[in-house]
């Protein structure tokens, strides 16, 4: 392999502004010798590869190149693996091919290839929890003692690609990741700690987390003014209101007797009522879809009782609109 490494010092040290005497004072060299590493007549002694490293404030793969190669790379397997994590938009149990499979293979290579790239192995943990559910499924059953459904833990834990994901999640972890994909992976966690019965984990995880009070929705009208407080005022509203769907939407999916009663049915319609506030002129956006969730549990909930055919006709009428 060819090196350019002379072509590289002269970049940085044009980027950076410095001559060749401030480098060579910098080394303990004469310029000459910088000169001549520029032009490729020669090259510096590989024990002075780190303080060259050291003075452009790079790595050493920088340096020679290999950073620009290792980022195309990753950036390729990010753009393959975002295809493929489009998939689970409308996904339900078996519904992703064995190409989504073969996809996770490449994954599984290129995090050998980069161990300790967090943006790779989020993309792996992703894959393999949708792969395991999709494959898998997840078993539920109720509680002899009431009406709540529970995870059939010992069916989830048996399954080799949610355990697969839990370790990637959790080295990914370990790596510093951005605080975006801290929060996917924390989230995914999570929910595959419970999933699989591992609940002392799952509460100890969430118990670490920061509380709603000072989350970045809610410090950030605070830390602003004029019109882009305004945006985060709106910004903080849909995130509190989207999470309030979810908490009525999971209360009614695992406990039977709330999602049959009109105090279950009540919850779900303020919910509805507040996105119609808020989206007057019906264009909701991303949050169609929460929405739809919402009026799905109310053509449930007629279903499993008084079974209005009106009702049941309006709602999925409306269903179908969102």
């Amino acid at each position: 392999m060819q090196l350019n490494i002379g072509t590289k010092i002269r970049e940085l040290r044009h980027r950076d502004g410095r001559t060749q005497d401030n480098l060579a004072e910098a080394l303990g060299v004469t310029a000459q010798a910088v000169s001549r590493w520029e032009s490729g007549s020669s090259y510096p002694d590989m024990e002075m590869i780190p303080s060259i490293a050291n003075y452009f404030h790079i790595s050493i793969d920088e340096l020679f190149g290999y950073q620009d190669k290792r980022e195309e790379m990753i950036q390729n397997i990010l753009q393959m693996s975002d295809k493929m994590l489009s998939q689970c938009a409308q996904m339900y149990p078996g519904s992703l091919s064995e190409d989504f499979y073969e996809d996770i293979r490449t994954l599984r290579t290129a995090a050998e290839e980069f161990p300790n790239e967090p943006r790779i192995l989020l993309q792996l943990a992703q894959a393999l929890h949708m792969w395991g559910w999709s494959k898998c499924g997840t078993k539920m059953h109720k509680d002899d003692t009431s009406d709540i459904l529970e995870f059939d833990v010992e069916y989830n834990a048996q399954n080799i690609y949610w355990q697969e994901a839990v370790h990637v999640f959790e080295k990914l972890l370990k790596t510093n990741p951005s605080p975006e994909k801290r929060e996917t992976a924390i989230n995914h966690l999570t929910q595959l700690y419970c999933r699989m019965g591992e609940y002392d984990k799952a509460k100890t995880l969430a118990d670490n987390q920061n509380s709603i009070i000072v989350c970045k929705e809610m410090l950030l009208p605070m830390a602003t003014i004029g019109e882009e407080q305004a945006m985060y005022q709106s910004e903080r509203v849909m995130a509190l209101l989207s999470n309030l769907q979810l908490a009525i939407s999971e209360s009614v999916a695992f406990r039977p007797a709330v999602s049959s009663s009109d105090y279950g049915k009540q919850n779900i319609l303020s919910v509805i009522n507040l996105y119609e506030t808020i989206f007057s002129d019906g264009r909701m956006g991303r949050w169609h879809g929460e929405v739809g969730r919402l009026y799905l549990h109310l053509i449930n909930y007629e279903l499993n009782g008084n079974g209005n055919p009106e009702k049941i006709l309006y709602y999925f009428d409306n269903n179908i609109m969102v």
